[in-house]
């Protein structure tokens, strides 16, 4: 039997959604993330930031962190579907320690 392990996700998402788009986006991630048996989850918006450096001839994104609770077998699941959402610049994936 697989124990949950806490997980936290910083995306970096485009600098194009308002906050109601932004709010659907996460809403949907969230839901996706629930087939997958996710408890414990809890989003926070860390804002529209300038990059450091350009990514996709892109200077500003916005940050979202998820925190979550899930099995380690999923994980690579949830990195497959941020892979695949072209809205995503980046993302991590961190195991927290507790």
């Amino acid at each position: 039997m697989s124990v949950l392990k806490k997980y936290e996700i910083m995306i970096l998402l485009t600098e194009e959604f308002n906050d109601s788009e932004l709010k659907t986006w996460v809403f949907n991630y969230a839901k996706n993330l629930r087939k997958f048996s996710v408890c414990d989850i809890s989003v926070i918006s860390r804002g529209k930031h300038h990059l450091a450096y350009s990514i996709n001839k892109r200077s500003k994104g916005n940050y979202i962190q998820l925190n979550f609770s899930s099995m380690p077998k999923y994980i690579n699941n949830f990195s497959n579907i941020l892979k695949m959402d072209s809205n995503v610049l980046r993302f991590l994936i961190f195991k927290k320690q507790y």
